[in-house]
């Protein structure tokens, strides 16, 4: 079958790069894709906002699948698109996929359902919502209701800073209709944890966890980004603790999709804390997340295609996953100045002394026409490498990345230290 990947991410590199591993496919296509990407698919040059000259051209091409990277064309409704022309699509239609694009939404049906998180309240009324915050202590928690690309959450140690947030979403509009409602929360204190799960819209099968790490410095410091680094599996989180989990957030939240009359098909992403009162979300994502999907799928053993099908076609609960006993660790290569200004076309080097097992992610990097990578967004690529433990895995993905350069380039050095050190 032919396959369509949403999305020009370094997780859509990976998915792209695990979908051409599966006997099902024989051709595979990225939209619009990246320099990673193009070497293992076709890119085709359509902006991620015109969904209908996606779908138009995914019906085209004969796509038997089409994959679905990020959450703005979820929200903006691109799987429904898909289901009316008949294409097979892996991910939640636009009203299952509230559960990112809304987190008002998100909120309510966890409230509804008795569904362990941070107590708080949501807010159309700026004044309201001031008086909230100034009658709570610090550090409080201030949530942009929508899609804010990553950046419409603050935690604010001081009440002037969480009145200072709050002005910026709903006085400034800094993230315009995101910033029509507000979510106010308590901060939660805990290890973080991502834990990712394939649903077929009743049915769910967790993924290996994985943690990332926010902040652009070691040590958890700068401003928040979209990711520098991951790894799988963190030690604190057993088998035990995924199960526990699975019954008490993951499948309630599926049950209750499901009641809502908005069946959840595809992945859903739960970002956890770890709290003395045990696990409780931090946030729902409506797909795979980006950098944990870097590091979850080299460890997968199953075929993809064959879950993403079987998500599908609602038969999850014959499905046996396979995943591989080695750790994985991905650190992010990022343009020197991001999350901030940053240059862009500058040639990315790679020595031919990378070891060949060591990944590269693409996803802020395009190919010019002189044949030549270069960078073209703050996140350019995530590299990766496997080990028997997380000290392997580390060791090597460190030693490997003085192969890989581009001018200015910035990333942690700490991606994992936690676990070996």
């Amino acid at each position: 079958m032919k396959v369509l990947v949403i999305g020009n991410g370094a997780r859509e590199h990976t998915l792209v790069w695990k979908i051409a591993r599966s006997p099902l496919v024989d051709d595979v296509y990225a939209v619009p894709g990246n320099a990673g990407t193009g070497k293992l698919a076709s890119n085709l040059d359509i902006p991620l906002t015109d969904i209908s000259s996606i779908v138009g051209k995914a019906r085209e091409l004969g796509i038997g699948l089409a994959v679905v990277g990020p959450e703005a064309p979820l929200a903006a409704g691109i799987t429904d698109l898909f289901n009316q022309t008949g294409i097979p699509v892996f991910g939640p239609s636009r009203a299952a996929a509230r559960l990112e694009s809304s987190k008002a939404f998100a909120r309510d049906i966890m409230q509804r359902n008795d569904v362990p998180c941070a107590s708080g309240k949501t807010f159309t009324s700026y004044s309201e919502a001031k008086k909230y915050i100034e009658a709570h202590d610090p550090p409080i928690v201030v949530k942009a209701d929508g899609l804010a690309a990553g950046k419409g959450v603050t935690v604010a140690k001081t009440v002037d800073e969480a009145l200072a947030a709050l002005h910026s979403i709903m006085k400034d509009r800094a993230f315009g209709a995101a910033g029509d409602k507000v979510v106010i929360e308590e901060c939660l204190l805990g290890k973080e944890v991502s834990l990712l799960a394939f649903s077929d819209g009743k049915n769910v099968i967790p993924m290996v966890p994985a943690c990332d790490y926010k902040r652009v410095a070691d040590d958890d410091q700068g401003p928040n980004t979209g990711g520098m680094g991951s790894y799988s599996p963190p030690g604190f989180f057993d088998q035990k603790m995924t199960g526990q989990v699975l019954k008490d957030i993951i499948t309630p939240i599926v049950g209750a999709m499901a009641k809502e009359g908005s069946p959840y098909k595809g992945v859903l992403y739960t970002g956890l804390i770890l709290t003395q009162q045990g696990p409780k979300v931090l946030e729902f994502n409506a797909r795979f997340g980006d950098p944990e999907t870097q590091v979850i799928l080299p460890r997968l053993e199953s075929d993809l295609v064959e879950i993403m099908l079987a998500a599908l076609d609602g038969r999850l609960d014959r499905k046996k996953i396979e995943w591989g006993s080695d750790a994985c660790v991905g650190v992010v290569m990022s343009s020197g100045g991001y999350p901030g200004t940053y240059r862009t076309d500058l040639p990315i080097n790679i020595s031919d002394r990378l070891e060949k097992d060591v990944n590269i992610f693409y996803a802020g990097a395009v190919k010019r026409d002189d044949g030549k990578i270069v960078t073209s967004g703050g996140r350019v690529l995530t590299l990766t490498a496997t080990g028997s433990t997380l000290k392997e895995a580390r060791e090597r993905v460190y030693r490997n990345i003085q192969y890989v350069d581009f001018e200015g380039c910035h990333f942690r050095r700490d991606i994992a230290a936690r676990e070996v050190t």
